[in-house]
């Protein structure tokens, strides 16, 4: 999937979080009452004084959750026509270019012409409909993911409070297209974050999974590449 598949989703919901974690009760008179010093050590730092960090792969824990993997895969299933009707034009194009190729100095002019004419607009016909179809697919993406990380915003906002976490960094993407330059995997809470979602969800893993509920490497098999993103595309882009 590409990047841009949760991008406007993830900004709401780091604002969702950022909103939660800033929530505090309120002060006799109406005024948010300010945490004592103690008590914001605490909550954001190791014994050491240092701020507690961590990092979390949002794409892998969206595809990760046992609701993402069953609704990308359904996503996926549901797209799987048009993707073929796509790909038989898309081959019906190319035999036809073939036999331009091949026949094209054979013909008269007005053969070779029409020949030519029905490989443009059949081109610009499967332009349009790949575009509109990926257009489609990612919108529903996008909503998939949207719902999803609303749901998981006060779980890990949850999570990093109960585990004294000063900072939570998205590792989805390396270093310069994300903020992460390089961290330990022990230090990554994906895993108890899709754990916390599965638990609370309720939702069982799909069986195409084939893996316990609670992994957060579940992903649905034809949805994610190994760089554990969504598909880009539901169509075959013409030649």
């Amino acid at each position: 999937m590409k990047r841009t598949f949760i991008a406007t989703a993830l900004f709401a919901v780091v604002l969702t979080i950022s909103a939660l974690a800033q929530t505090g009760s309120p002060a006799p008179g109406g005024a948010a009452a300010a945490p004592a010093p103690s008590t914001t050590a605490a909550a954001g730092s190791t014994n050491s004084g240092a701020t507690k960090v961590g990092i979390i792969n949002i794409q892998e824990a969206i595809v990760g959750t046992n609701e993402g993997a069953r609704d990308f895969e359904a996503l996926q299933k549901k797209f799987e026509p048009k993707r073929n009707e796509l790909q038989n034009v898309n081959t019906e194009v190319e035999n036809l270019k073939k036999q331009l190729s091949t026949q094209g100095d054979k013909m008269n002019d007005d053969a070779r012409a029409n020949l030519v004419k029905s490989i443009e607009t059949k081109q610009k016909s499967l332009q349009r409909s790949a575009e509109d179809a990926q257009n489609e697919f990612q919108q529903q993406q996008n909503e998939i993911a949207q719902r999803i990380l609303q749901k998981m915003a006060p779980i890990i906002d949850k999570y990093a409070k109960a585990n004294a976490y000063g900072l939570l960094l998205d590792s989805s993407n390396p270093w310069p297209q994300g903020p992460l330059l390089w961290a330990t995997t022990t230090v990554d809470v994906t895993k108890p974050i899709v754990d916390a979602y599965n638990a609370q969800s309720g939702v069982a893993p799909p069986a195409s999974a084939g893996k316990p509920s609670g992994t957060a490497t579940s992903k649905p098999a034809a949805t994610t590449p190994a760089a554990t993103k969504p598909a880009a595309a539901p169509a075959t882009k013409p030649q």
